[in-house]
């Protein structure tokens, strides 16, 4: 007989486990009672009680914890399936961690010290209902894998409808314009690359233009550029406003233009909000044969810089460079030389007719457009600086003599006749600075119009500024006057001026075929207009918005919305998200701590919720449309923000951001600065549940979207393991689509270009990139082989990696 007493099993383990409940319990019951306070969900407090107990008994050693933590984690399944359904990515921050504790529970090590206490476990319902509860979360888990997305739809747009697509609608072998034509539809005829085929793109050549952030760059590197093909040639501008021209076969340097910058700080990024070139112009002035033959610039030798190469005065082809210090320089496009016969020498400055200005307030980050022999060009005006920021004028020149024909001032609209030689501008009227559309044959310019400054404040705007405030505005190109207008935000509070390239195609009608021209825009909407007119073709009504502006302010009564749009749904507390309970708590406290009344809630002391932010659904990437079925190819996101105005005297004490999407922007003759940055949560999430970016497809015959589905990983925004997870992410840069089926995308936070099946969105391709891809791609042809090509330089303000690096994709054999 053996006396030796047994040792009894560790408490050590259930007692750490308990402690972790009982805090965890009581943070819960804390943040619980706070969100019952503001209106919010039940749900915590009372888990939070449930936990804390749970937690003593573990601690107590009781084997009544297994049971109680069972029934815990079933009420958790019960409510997380009545808010959110199975959708797998919103019960991930409800049960996820929970789930894991259970089956930690579960383990004999922590089982055993409880059945020491004088009850074996297995006796009752206390394991078994821990088990069916842990085997109900992990299966809930596993079975919402396979449930699609709440927003995903999938549907078909039939392809190839017969349309015939007129040239002005399509690029071909060139891309000779930021859209592809002047029509701004970023689509391509090209069809060698088509939906059979795509998987097997392989790169082709990858170069690196030098052009890097300095090591002191408090302003942000946005590398957004579109390249043209034309004249046998690649011109790539670059974020310092430098411009190489590439073989298109092999990426080799035929010369560099080295803009020497001028304005102070430019060397060091002070005062630039961002550093942007999102795009060159080509003029044709002479003979040209840019149809993919072989040409005298195929002779061309390479030169490593051109900038102290002296002028010419014969450019028969000349490429029109906006640049970061206010410029707009034309460039001989076979040599790399100045056009000397273009303004002053081969440049006009932009800050003529303007009032001083800080480095970096005003330039153009968008290229200009040519038309009836003329080169019109807008600017970019810094965010939220001042209400005594340059003028929004549009100016168009002689592109061969670069003499100043007419100037668009939103401040003064009717006098178009070039301004007198000791007059200036309007001061902080309404600019553009997102690239521009022209239709030639009806001989109209189509301007994308943004905001006076600031954007959150509008008190002091004039009658002419809410007039053409976040408007689209018809030009006539020969005269500059207005030929119509629509406004598509009323007294703007939210920073949502459209800001993409205006479409311009047709569409069939109940009235037959019309020439129309579709605005995207940051809140989701789609504005659709006969292009000649300015009539609608898709419904537009008028909805009552949320009222309450500050004091010194108003709101207006109503809101456009048109009948095509990719508004997300009004948010609620259970879209809050997050990685945990604790932090989607801490989101949904937050939430209900801000003012949200919907969409157009306006700017508050409190500070208020805008969704969609004013990122946008849509961006300056734009839109793809391809004119020959009728459809439409547009990556949205969804992440909402949070604009909190400040008194000056506040702000005054606080510190000042550089950044035009976060911090505090000081809004300087204004009562009030302005606090903007997105809803996240304290881990650094978006506040609201995936997904935060789709791609989608519209059917612009039946007006309404074909399919829909999360685009996108967070490999390169999880933290310590790069986990593919197919979240859906945001996208800053365009989409392109071609004859061949196929629609290609590159802006993603992850670093891929995607190729996707524009007919049913499904993806097809996708390649890895070396930087952020935060631009809009472009194809074209080159010794009977068609090319995709992406630059991936990385983007400042929207946190992707920095690079220099321009990359192109052809078939590994060329296809009979």
């Amino acid at each position: 007989m053996n006396d030796t007493p047994q040792r009894l099993p560790s408490r050590l383990l259930p007692i750490v486990i308990g402690i972790i409940l009982l805090v965890a319990g009581l943070a819960m019951l804390a943040g619980g009672i706070k969100l019952l306070s503001l209106d919010g969900t039940r749900y915590y407090a009372i888990a939070g009680v449930a936990f804390a107990i749970d937690g003593v008994l573990l601690i107590a050693a009781r084997s009544s914890a297994l049971g109680l933590y069972g029934l815990i984690l079933m009420g958790s399944i019960v409510w997380s399936v009545y808010e959110v359904g199975f959708s797998w990515w919103a019960l991930v921050p409800r049960l996820a961690l929970w789930a894991v504790l259970g089956l930690v529970l579960l383990l004999p090590w922590v089982r055993r010290p409880l059945a020491a206490r004088g009850r074996r476990v297995g006796n009752g319902l206390s394991t078994p209902t821990l088990v069916v509860a842990v085997l109900g979360a992990f299966g809930l888990a596993l079975g919402s894998q396979f449930t699609p997305d709440p927003t995903t739809i999938v549907g078909q747009i039939p392809a190839h409808r017969d349309h015939p697509v007129k040239p002005a609608y399509a690029a071909g072998a060139d891309w000779p314009s930021y859209g592809g034509t002047d029509a701004g539809t970023h689509y391509s005829s090209l069809a060698q690359i088509n939906t059979h085929n795509v998987g097997q793109l392989k790169v082709a050549w990858k170069i690196e233009t030098g052009d890097l952030p300095g090591p002191h760059h408090p302003a942000e590197i946005t590398d957004e550029n579109t390249p043209l093909k034309v004249n046998h040639t690649l011109y790539v501008c670059t974020p310092h406003s430098k411009l190489l021209a590439l073989d298109p076969t092999t990426g080799k340097t035929k010369w560099r233009y080295n803009t020497q910058l001028s304005q102070e700080g430019a060397k060091n990024f002070s005062g630039w909000a961002h550093m942007t070139c999102r795009g060159v112009a080509y003029q044709a002035t002479g003979d040209d044969d840019s149809d993919g033959s072989p040409g005298q610039t195929d002779t061309i030798q390479d030169k490593n810089n051109t900038q102290n190469a002296p002028a010419t005065s014969s450019c028969p082809r000349r490429i029109f460079l906006p640049t970061a210090d206010a410029r707009l320089i034309a460039i001989n496009a076979d040599t790399g030389q100045r056009c000397a016969n273009f303004g002053d020498d081969g440049q006009v400055d932009l800050a003529r007719h303007q009032h001083p200005f800080k480095p970096g307030g005003y330039y153009s980050t968008s290229p200009p457009v040519v038309a009836d022999g003329l080169v019109i060009v807008g600017g970019h005006v810094t965010d939220n600086s001042s209400t005594n920021e340059p003028s929004g004028v549009v100016r168009a020149y002689d592109a061969t003599t670069g003499k100043l024909v007419w100037n668009w001032d939103a401040g003064n609209p009717d006098q178009t006749r070039p301004i007198g030689p000791k007059q200036h501008y309007t001061r902080n009227s309404p600019n553009v600075w997102a690239p521009m559309s022209v239709d030639h044959k009806n001989g109209l310019l189509y301007l994308p119009v943004g905001n006076a400054m600031p954007d959150q404040f509008g008190g002091n705007r004039t009658s002419a500024d809410e007039k053409y405030s976040s408007s689209l505005v018809a030009l006539r190109v020969k005269t500059g006057q207005i030929a119509w207008h629509r406004q598509l935000t009323h007294h703007d509070l939210w920073d949502m001026d459209p800001p993409a390239q205006p479409v311009l195609t047709d569409m069939t009608t109940r009235d037959g075929m019309q020439p129309v021209v579709i605005q995207p825009t940051k809140q989701g909407q789609l504005y659709v207009f006969n292009r000649v007119t300015g009539k609608p073709v898709v419904p537009i009504h008028e909805r009552p918005a949320p009222q309450g502006a500050v004091k010194g302010d108003h709101t207006a009564p109503t809101q456009p919305h048109s009948a095509l749009n990719l508004v997300p749904p009004r948010l609620t507390g259970a879209d809050m998200w997050g990685a945990t309970p604790f932090d989607q708590l801490a989101c949904r406290i937050r939430f209900r701590s801000l003012r949200y009344d919907g969409q157009f809630t306006p700017p508050s002391l409190q500070g208020s919720i805008s969704y969609p932010g004013n990122v946008g659904v849509m961006n300056w990437g734009g839109v793809a449309v391809n004119p020959a079925d009728q459809s439409l190819f547009v990556a949205p996101k969804y992440l909402a923000f949070v604009l909190q105005l400040v008194p000056q005297e506040q702000a005054k004490r606080m510190e000042q951001a550089k950044s035009e999407n976060g911090g505090l922007q000081p809004n300087t003759g204004a009562p009030y600065a302005v606090k903007i940055g997105p809803l996240m949560s304290p881990l650094g999430l978006p506040c609201q549940a995936p997904s935060w970016g789709d791609v989608a497809g519209i059917d612009l015959q039946k007006r309404k979207i074909a399919w829909r589905h999360p685009n996108g990983t967070a490999r390169d925004e999880t933290p310590i393991v790069p986990l593919p997870l197919p979240v859906g992410v945001p996208a800053l840069g365009g989409p392109i689509t071609t004859a061949g089926g196929v629609a290609f995308e590159s802006g993603t936070l992850d670093y891929y270009v995607r190729a996707y099946n524009a007919s049913t969105g499904r993806q097809l391709w996708q390649a890895r990139l070396p930087a952020g891809g935060n631009a809009t791609p472009m194809t074209y042809e080159a010794d009977g082989q068609q090319y995709l090509l992406v630059t991936a330089g990385g983007h400042g303000t929207f946190g992707t990696k920095f690079g220099d690096y321009v990359i192109a994709y052809k078939l590994p054999v060329k296809p009979h």
